[in-house]
């Protein structure tokens, strides 16, 4: 039997969807809320060529745009990485922070958290130096691996879709490293100094922790002080992903060079811009003013070069004193300027969170998006709407994530109603890894019940109906011995929604041919 499409979500439900929208991406960031702190240079004002009062708006609004997610991914990286030693996830940079086991029911530190999948971090530095990733073979255990640059950009994966479940060995380099690998070991190229990698890796429950866990602590990263004489097979980026670009960047003071060529092993990477790391990272940079947001922008642009298709964007923001050779200063901004950022900064939020809720694609009372994720040119609205709605975020080709708040009539989801997802025979969700279902509170939070069962997978001993087809009972109340093994417990009050994820899915699914059934009242 073909899949199929039932039907499209009323705008109401639509409307409501919109809301859970960000439940569809994996979102690995923890805490951070800013007070401006920095050094300022005082300085002659930076008169701006001709530009008209519109022209100079509209170029505030795309600089905020295009700087968000880039700032977003340093904050996240300053309060992944304020550790001594791995903790919960947290680790200093070139070192694995793992994700030991699901988060507790209730927990407010990871929004949409995932309880079929542990996750393991690293935060790396490759400006002056390699970094050698070893991981073990994972015994058929499926597992991917996301590496983004500093532009919130995935620019390679590994893992069971691409690489297979083999013991592998890569080599993380910064994007103007020339050497060699050790033999046998791939290469692959960071458009930027610093990045982020991200490994899922799949857990069928609490009876699996130990197994995930060994799999996790064989993870290792070791800077690479000299390269070895032998030739290695370079990684190609993934086909639409954007390369480093020439964009002249900053020189260091005093070296005469620019920071995205040769550089000593003793300058650093990071930026000195610092702030009172309180509240999440989103919550941190939406309170910045533009002068923090802007001075640590150029900061991390020094060792983070553009992508090629940048240049229209900085040339324009250069006009306005915001990108370009010369050091910048916010205080010798044309006061103009100073006031286009400042009256910027609410319109952009407010184009940042419309996005959000046009992202998806609704199809039977689910919102599932299909496309742009992981790699987006210049479209720099969307990529900062996915940086906004979850960090993080992999491909569609490693993941899908339909999410839904309301039942076939486009109603909320109830606590203390009862619910049946069925499916059809043959009509499953399309993937060659495995799927699940996991109900989400209010709050976004796995919420406590009285079962303790949060997620139904794929991988679960599921009973299926006689005809092949299966039916997953969402309600408060144990629906019985026949059923039990397919239930999925709803909090003891409040409205919910569920959030499915497919892994490695099939075409059907990218293709938008293929859509859960609607959630039906019992």
């Amino acid at each position: 039997m073909p899949y199929r499409v039932v039907s499209r979500s009323t705008h109401r439900s639509q409307a409501i969807l919109a809301i859970a929208l960000s439940a569809g991406f994996a979102c690995a960031a923890w805490a951070q809320s800013p007070q401006p702190s920095m050094r300022m240079v005082s300085q002659a004002p930076v008169v701006s060529p001709a530009v008209s009062a519109q022209e100079l708006h509209e170029i505030a609004v795309d600089a905020y745009l295009y700087a968000y997610p880039m700032v977003l991914m340093e904050a996240t990286r300053r309060a992944s990485t304020q550790v001594q030693n791995p903790l919960a996830g947290r680790a200093p940079m070139n070192r694995f922070g793992h994700r030991t086991a699901f988060p507790e029911p209730g927990a407010t530190d990871v929004g949409w958290p995932s309880a079929d999948m542990l996750y393991s971090n690293l935060w790396y530095d490759v400006s002056y130096q390699p970094l050698l990733i070893r991981v073990p073979a994972s015994g058929g255990r499926y597992y991917a691996l996301s590496l983004l640059d500093m532009w919130s950009d995935e620019y390679a994966s590994r893992g069971t879709r691409v690489t297979g479940n083999g013991e592998q060995a890569f080599m993380i380099v910064g994007p103007n490293w020339q050497g060699h690998a050790p033999f046998g070991t791939d290469v692959v190229r960071s458009p930027t100094g610093t990045g982020w990698l991200i490994a899922r890796i799949q857990t069928g429950g609490p009876a699996e922790y130990g197994a995930v866990n060994q799999f996790q602590a064989s993870m290792t990263a070791t800077p690479v002080a000299a390269a070895a004489p032998a030739p290695s097979l370079v990684t190609p980026l993934r086909r639409g992903a954007a390369k480093p670009a020439t964009w002249p960047q900053q020189q260091v003071p005093g070296t005469g060079h620019a920071l995205t060529g040769s550089a000593s092993p003793s300058m650093t990477s990071t930026s000195y811009v610092t702030w009172e790391p309180q509240g999440s990272a989103g919550q941190q940079v939406a309170s910045m003013s533009p002068a923090t947001f802007f001075t640590l922008f150029a900061e991390l642009l020094r060792t983070n070069p553009p992508h090629d298709n940048d240049n229209a964007i900085l040339t324009r923001m250069q006009r306005i004193g915001l990108a370009g050779s010369q050091p910048f200063s916010y205080d010798r901004l044309d006061p103009a300027v100073k006031q286009a950022l400042d009256d910027a900064r609410t319109v952009a939020g407010r184009r940042i969170a419309d996005t959000v809720t046009r992202l998806g694609t609704p199809l039977n009372g689910w919102n599932t998006v299909l496309s742009g994720i992981g790699t987006y040119g210049t479209d720099y609205v969307r990529r900062a709407a996915i940086a906004y709605a979850g960090l993080g975020a992999t491909t569609p080709s490693e993941a899908l994530y339909p999410v839904t708040a309301v039942d076939d009539d486009g109603r909320r989801l109830r606590s203390d109603d009862d619910y049946i997802l069925h499916f059809d025979k043959g009509q499953l969700p399309p993937v060659n890894a495995s799927w699940s279902l996991t109900l989400y509170n209010e709050a976004n939070n796995l919420a406590p019940n009285r079962a303790g069962r949060y997620t139904v997978r794929s991988t679960d001993p599921l009973k299926y109906n006689a005809d092949g087809s299966l039916d997953i009972y969402i309600s408060p109340d144990d629906p019985g011995d026949g059923k039990r093994a397919n239930w999925l417990p709803t909090p003891d009050q409040g409205h919910f929604s569920l959030s499915m994820r497919l892994y490695w899915p099939k075409d059907l699914a990218l293709d938008g041919e293929w859509a859960p059934p609607p959630v039906e009242r019992d």
